[in-house]
C-alpha cells in the first residue's frame, strides 16, 4: 500500500490534468481520475516498467474514458451534461435497499477513512478543506478518501453487491 500511495502522491495531478484535457468537466476528469487509481491499484503488480508509469496511468485513463464514452452511447451510463458527484457512491445506487447497504458498510468502516468519505461525499468538502480540518496534506486526503471507497467497494463486493 505503501507504494501505491507514493504513485498516488506523484502522479495524481497528471492524471487529473490529462483526464481534465479528455473531458472538458472537473467532475468527470475527477472520476476518471479515480477510476484510474483503482484500477492501477488491482494491476501495479503487473506494470512491467516498458514505458514511464505517468504514460502507463494517461493510458489506463484513456481506456476509462473511452469506456465511459462506449457506456454513455449505450445509454448505460451517465448523460454528458450529468455526470453524477464523483465523490458520491450512492449516486450510482437508486434503490433503498442498497442505500442502506452502503450506510451499514459505512458504519463499519474504521477511522479517518469513514470520517474522510464522510466530508468528501456527503459534506462535499474539497480535499484541501478536509486536509485542513485534519492538519494534513491534501494528498493524505485525496489517499485516504481513494482507501476509503476501496475499502467500501471490496465490502460491498463481498457482501455480494456488484
Amino acid at each position: 500500500m505503501a507504494d501505491f500511495e507514493r504513485v498516488y502522491t506523484e502522479y495524481y495531478s497528471a492524471v487529473y490534468s490529462y483526464a481534465l484535457r479528455l473531458t472538458h468537466d472537473p467532475h468527470a476528469a475527477e472520476e476518471v481520475a479515480q477510476e484510474t487509481f483503482y484500477k492501477a491499484l488491482n494491476k501495479l503488480d503487473s506494470f512491467r516498467g516498458e514505458c514511464r508509469l505517468r504514460v502507463w496511468l494517461c493510458q489506463i485513463a484513456k481506456n476509462t474514458w473511452l469506456t465511459l464514452q462506449e457506456k454513455r452511447r449505450r445509454g448505460s451510463g451517465p448523460p454528458e451534461d450529468h455526470w453524477p458527484d464523483p465523490a458520491s457512491l450512492e449516486s450510482r445506487f437508486t434503490d433503498k435497499e442498497t442505500a442502506l447497504a452502503i450506510h451499514r458498510v459505512l458504519h463499519q468502516l474504521e477511522e479517518p477513512y469513514r470520517e474522510v468519505f464522510w466530508l468528501r461525499a456527503l459534506g462535499e468538502l474539497s480535499f484541501a478543506q478536509i486536509a485542513r480540518l485534519f492538519s494534513k496534506t491534501e494528498s493524505w486526503a485525496r489517499v485516504t478518501y481513494h482507501r476509503a471507497k476501496l475499502k467500501i467497494r471490496e465490502q460491498m463486493e463481498k457482501d455480494g453487491w456488484t
